[in-house]
């Protein structure tokens, strides 16, 4: 392994804006990479559909086809405050300079493919068809994997670079996720002269969220209400309140039940305050688990153990894109690659995770 050019790459590609809907000039550079590593390489339209000036990255690494071919994605958009990154290298770890988050997320995994393909073109190993799809928009709600092609993917199982966790982490499981979204409609009135004549949208919305099981719900399961907003004078009796929530768990069933609850709150309290719920119910992903004992774990587990990484197999509270490739038939699963903090400008890295990440990718490819 050439760490020093893994280093290099990995900075290069932090240093390179991408926050979610804005992927473009980082989507240009890792297809240029991959067509010098001599993959073909193209990009979807995903991003006309999203509103993202990119789409999805698609690129074939040609190998022995008597091998089963394997696929790995990584995403290419950062969350915010993600523009203008400014890398600080000290004692082998990669932090950003505390104004934006690092890049890590997922960028770490982006370089990590990158790099095995490179030891592997150099050292002219035997190996199967890689498959590789950077995807966009990962960061609003996997939406760029949502909208994949998937009749261009030929792999039945993926590895997913994209956990928070040392290099070495398997996630076997994690939820799905469904967002409640809408306004509490009330009617509006004068709150001093004739506030009989009024329902109060903010008095539905409290009685529906008051009868809600809300937070931890059970060791699979969670909700939450993110926003409640309504912006009235105290004179005027709110007639909207805008609402959103969420509710995650690793159980379908469960998800399922817990969505049909928090609607049924809703329903209830607009029923006995006269007013009405206008919005809309989201299944934005589902939930996917694997047996600690599928082949495809084993596979990675050696893959760790010929690294000489350790290993440990995790459940996950979010999604990832591989919620979506498992809905569509591709077994995947979530390797950690050692960034830590995400989502904050405190995000850090190690030069070993990134090293052990790689190896762990290249042992997956080579043959």
């Amino acid at each position: 392994m050439n760490t020093q050019r893994l280093v290099d790459n990995f900075i290069r590609y932090i240093q390179i804006d991408s926050e979610s809907y804005d992927e473009l000039n980082m989507a240009k550079t890792v297809m240029a990479d991959l067509q010098e590593l001599g993959c073909e390489v193209y990009m979807d339209n995903a991003g006309e559909k999203l509103g993202s000036n990119a789409g999805n990255i698609y690129a074939v690494f040609k190998g022995d086809e008597t091998f089963e071919p394997i696929l790995f994605s990584a995403h290419l958009d950062t969350v915010k405050p993600g523009k203008n990154i400014k890398p600080i290298i000290k004692d082998g770890v990669i932090y950003s300079d505390k104004t934006t988050v690092l890049g890590g997320d997922d960028k770490s995994g982006v370089v990590s493919v990158i790099e095995a393909i490179k030891m592997i073109k150099e050292q002219n190993l035997n190996h199967p068809t890689v498959e590789i799809v950077f995807t966009i928009c990962e960061e609003c709600g996997l939406l760029g994997s949502r909208n994949l092609d998937y009749s261009r993917l030929t792999s039945k199982k993926a590895a997913v670079l994209d956990s928070s966790g040392d290099a070495g982490v398997i996630i076997q499981g994690a939820p799905g996720k469904t967002k409640i979204s809408g306004h509490f409609i009330g009617k509006t009135s004068h709150a001093g002269v004739a506030p009989e004549d009024g329902i109060s949208a903010i008095q539905i919305a409290a009685e529906a969220i008051s009868n809600m099981k809300l937070l931890r719900i059970d060791d699979e399961t969670t909700a939450n209400i993110g926003t409640l907003k309504a912006e009235y004078s105290t004179n005027i009796v709110p007639e909207k309140v805008y609402m959103l929530a969420e509710a995650r768990s690793r159980n379908a069933e469960k998800l399922d039940a817990q969505k049909k609850h928090m609607m049924k709150c809703i329903d209830d309290a607009c029923v006995k305050f006269g007013g009405k719920f206008e919005g809309e119910v989201d299944d934005l992903y589902y939930p996917y688990f694997t047996d600690e004992n599928d082949s495809f774990i084993s596979e990675i587990k050696d893959a760790c153990i010929r690294s000489n990484v350790k290993h440990c197999i995790k459940l996950s509270g979010g999604g990832s894109d591989a919620n979506n490739m498992n809905l569509n038939g591709i077994k995947s699963v979530v390797l950690g690659t050692g960034m830590c903090k995400v989502h904050s400008v405190n995000e850090e890295i190690t030069i070993k995770n990134l090293e052990d990440i790689t190896k762990i990718v290249f042992e997956l490819i080579k043959k």
